[in-house]
């Protein structure tokens, strides 16, 4: 294989890969995005309590299902709302 061949399979891996991702979301994208902006938003003026009290707060105020979403996230890799935009919002951005 060459280099080029290399490349275009390494793309369509991370391609599926993504789509994979989307598929499994336990909310909306679009949701997701309006998380992090909140989430960066509070943490101008809030420091992080090493919880998920301010995503808790944030999906109740959009009817999310908060088990859900908050299972997702620590299987992602966050642990508390700073830890979000830390490890989460980056996955959106492969």
């Amino acid at each position: 294989m060459n280099k080029f061949e290399n490349r275009k399979l390494l793309q369509e891996y991370q391609v599926k890969q993504m789509e994979e991702f989307e598929e499994n979301l336990p909310m909306e994208k679009k949701l997701f995005y309006e998380l992090f902006d909140y989430l960066n938003d509070k943490s101008e003026t809030v420091e992080c309590n090493h919880d998920f009290s301010l995503t808790n707060e944030f999906l109740k105020d959009k009817n999310a299902d908060i088990e859900k979403v908050i299972e997702f996230l620590r299987e992602n890799g966050a642990g508390c709302d700073c830890e979000v935009i830390f490890n989460i919002e980056e996955k959106f951005e492969e």
